[in-house]
């Protein structure tokens, strides 16, 4: 894992002034990147908006089941494709989960207007799936999370290689003062 990293600016962003925070967490199965949801969990809080990142089966939903598990809510959480979102509401007192998957969404924040994100936002926490270049006007603060497959099994003769590096960006003031670092211990 490597250290946060923190630049004051980057360009191209409409949030370039703004904190970034970025941590990176290697997990070598699917039952550890939804321990990995779970840590996450425990630092979300209502008005979080994360955005995940990766291919078709890089762990997308897998991670956001892990959250829906630390966050204590109701129902599966699988992959919202068809229905494009689902919420999750709390069990335990805490927000209510919302997750969208955005992948075939073709435009940016116009064509999500009717998902009434803008809504939800203040008192859930809402995960996004392939929402880069579409959400992140939603915040200001956002969470943004990329999974990238590793190349090359640790094992020649595995039949798979489940290993993943997820990158975790925390991005405004809110993530200012959070150890992302802390979720790959």
């Amino acid at each position: 894992m490597e250290a946060p990293h923190s630049p004051a600016a980057e360009t191209g962003d409409r949030t370039a002034a703004t904190a970034r925070i970025t941590a990176r967490v290697t997990v070598d199965s699917p039952e550890r990147m939804s321990e990995l949801g779970r840590r996450l969990a425990a630092l979300l809080r209502p008005g979080d908006l994360v955005m995940l990142t990766g291919e078709l089966g890089a762990g997308k939903t897998t991670l956001t089941r892990g959250l829906g598990a630390g966050l204590g809510v109701r129902g599966a959480v699988t992959s919202p494709t068809f229905v494009i979102a689902r919420v999750h509401p709390s069990l335990t007192a805490g927000p209510p989960l919302v997750h969208v998957d955005a992948y075939r969404l073709g435009g940016g924040l116009d064509e999500m207007e009717d998902l009434d994100l803008d809504v939800s936002l203040p008192d859930s926490v809402v995960v996004v799936e392939w929402g880069e270049g579409k959400v992140e006007e939603l915040s200001d603060d956002r969470l943004h999370v990329v999974i990238d497959r590793l190349v090359g099994a640790v094992d020649p003769l595995a039949a798979r290689d489940d290993r993943r590096e997820v990158t975790l960006t925390g991005i405004g003031g809110r993530w200012s003062g959070v150890d992302l670092a802390a979720l790959g211990a």
